[in-house]
This record gives C-alpha cells, sequence and structure tokens, in this order.
C-alpha cells in the first residue's frame, strides 16, 4: 500500500494519540497540560499557540473519537465518524512546503487549535484508509495484556501486535517455553 509522507506522519500521530489514553497499568499520557505540550513537541505538530484546559479537553475527546473509528467493524460505521470528526474540524485544505518538508497538505484551518488540526490532518488519513479499502489496518496488539492502537502496513496485513521486539516477542518466547515444559514433563 503506497501511503504519501503526510498521511503516514498523520497515521502515526493519530496512533501515538490513541496510546496517550490509560490502559491498565498505564497512566494517561495526556493527563495533565505538561503532558499535552510534551504529545505537541514530539510530534512538531506546527501552528499551536498557547496550550490550557480547554485544549486538553478538546484533545482527549477527539482521541476518544479516534479509538471509536478503530473500534468500528466496518467502514458504514467508520465513515460517519470520521466524517464527523473533519467537519467539526473546520477542514481548510492548503497546500504547504513549511520547516524543511516537500509540498503536502494541511487540512486544518490556519490559527485551528491544537483539537482541531489533530482532527482535520488525522481524520482526513483514516479517511484516506477507508476510502482505499484497508480499514482493517487499523487494529489494537492482541496481546493480551497491552491494546495499543497500531496501524499493520505489512504486504499481507498479518501484523497482530504494536511492536514484535516487545508484545510478540514476549508472546512467542512464552509459548516456546510452556512447549518445552509440555514436553519435558
Amino acid at each position: 500500500m503506497l501511503i504519501p509522507h503526510d498521511t503516514r506522519i498523520a497515521l502515526d500521530t493519530v496512533v501515538d494519540l490513541m496510546n496517550t489514553a490509560p490502559q491498565g497499568d498505564r497512566p494517561d499520557e495526556l493527563a495533565d497540560i505538561e503532558g499535552l505540550q510534551t504529545f505537541v513537541h514530539a510530534h512538531k505538530i506546527s501552528d499551536v499557540g498557547d496550550l490550557g484546559p480547554a485544549d486538553l479537553r478538546a484533545v482527549r475527546l477527539v482521541r476518544e473519537k479516534f479509538a471509536a473509528v478503530f473500534s468500528a467493524p466496518e467502514a458504514r460505521i467508520a465513515a460517519p465518524l470520521i466524517n464527523q470528526l473533519v467537519a467539526g474540524a473546520g477542514t481548510t485544505p492548503q497546500l504547504t512546503d513549511h520547516d524543511g518538508y516537500d509540498w503536502h497538505v494541511h487540512y486544518f484551518a490556519p490559527g485551528a487549535s491544537v483539537a482541531d488540526h489533530l482532527a482535520a490532518d488525522c481524520g482526513m488519513a483514516l479517511a484516506f484508509i477507508v476510502v482505499a479499502g484497508e480499514q482493517e489496518r487499523l487494529r489494537r496488539c492482541e496481546a493480551p495484556d497491552c491494546g495499543r492502537a497500531f496501524v499493520d502496513l505489512s504486504r499481507n496485513r498479518s501484523r497482530r501486535y504494536c511492536d514484535s521486539r516487545t508484545c510478540g516477542n514476549r508472546l512467542h518466547v512464552a509459548a516456546y517455553r510452556a512447549r518445552r515444559k509440555e514436553a519435558a514433563g
């Protein structure tokens, strides 16, 4: 699947945003404004002013809406969720080539809030996935104690874990040890 650079960045951002949510013993990485500032800085989200409590609440709501898109069992359910996100953000597509990046499209209006920025750009990236008929690539880790979001960009859509080095390897080693123990005993 060929994905343009800016769409890939937006997909990575939506996954990282969803993975800030509390899960199991993992705390909410957006528990406060400092957490939101760290996220914005780490993802180089452009054209964002001072962040406040309203921004934090709005970004958490966008995060919940993205989670609903990932949970949608089919495109007919995901599409209205994405449409709501993108329309609510006041989408204003514009070509830009800032900060050393080649030409790409921003879907958020100039001066948009960080939540509208995320809803517009990341919502459009999710829309492209649905339009391409690739919604099944929007997944959650199958490790029993994980559940982190990821986009399966493998050629045959066979990825099962958020990170093969941690979740996948841990489960494979546990299965191997269980087989050896059974064979020995």
